[in-house]
């Protein structure tokens, strides 16, 4: 029955950059296999930075997010294809309550049951098949989308990872990030703190002499290569 339910819905979705938020009231798991199929899945809100940026899209209705209990981890609470918590804001004790699923408010996150209907929230990279130099990656992600991503937790690491798994994605894809001046910065504006570069580098990436712009390869670590090169990229 609740397949049959789900099907005949009719989802509305109001997008902000890599947010969207869908207004339809479904269950936890509905709103989880929607956002995998028309997006990456369930909003992540891992860390001080990602709620930031999720709060200035000025959202403020009540909607499910990406934490749920996983009763076959060591850990109980995970995020949807992600990481383990590692940050909640709530003043819940998460171990001492036993409701599977989370929702998220402007003022606090909640807990409830699979029968409980809200709307949801997605999260919502796209890879873009074409190959392009990291400038022109950049001028389509603004131009067809909003920007080339940033990416602030392992959680969206690894759903930024989920999406390029595939033979024919290039080994490493641009993502929007760029030493200028003597740093990196995220070209969206957002902080630059969550960093994967590999530690058999040495710290070369703080000081590099010409690559210059930032990727994200398959094994999940992050390269700098040539601007000038052409790869597949993940946009907003």
């Amino acid at each position: 029955m609740n397949r049959i339910a789900f099907s005949v819905l009719v989802f509305i979705g109001v997008s902000s950059a890599k947010h969207v938020m869908i207004s339809t009231e479904t269950s936890w798991q509905n709103a989880q296999t929607y956002c995998r199929k028309h997006h990456t899945d369930l909003s992540p809100i891992t860390n001080e930075l990602e709620d930031k940026v999720f709060r200035r899209f000025g959202w403020s209705t009540p909607g499910w997010i990406g934490l749920y209990r996983d009763r076959n981890s060591t850990s109980r609470w995970s995020w949807s294809k992600g990481s383990n918590p590692f940050w909640t804001h709530s003043t819940y004790n998460y171990e001492c309550i036993y409701y599977p699923f989370v929702y998220w408010t402007p003022d606090s996150w909640y807990l409830t049951n699979i029968q409980s209907p809200f709307p949801f929230y997605c999260f919502n990279l796209i890879v873009v098949e074409v190959r392009m130099t990291w400038e022109g990656a950049l001028e389509y992600c603004r131009e067809v989308h909003t920007d080339l991503t940033s990416l602030h937790s392992e959680t969206e690491l690894l759903l930024a990872l989920s999406e390029i798994h595939y033979d024919y994605i290039t080994e490493q894809v641009w993502i929007g990030t760029r030493f200028l001046g003597d740093q990196w910065l995220w070209v969206d504006g957002d902080p630059f703190g969550f960093t994967a570069w590999p530690e058999e580098e040495d710290q070369d990436h703080q000081c590099p002499k010409q690559n210059r712009c930032g990727t994200l390869t398959k094994k999940g670590l992050w390269g700098k290569e040539d601007c000038e090169e052409k790869l597949n990229f993940i946009c907003y």
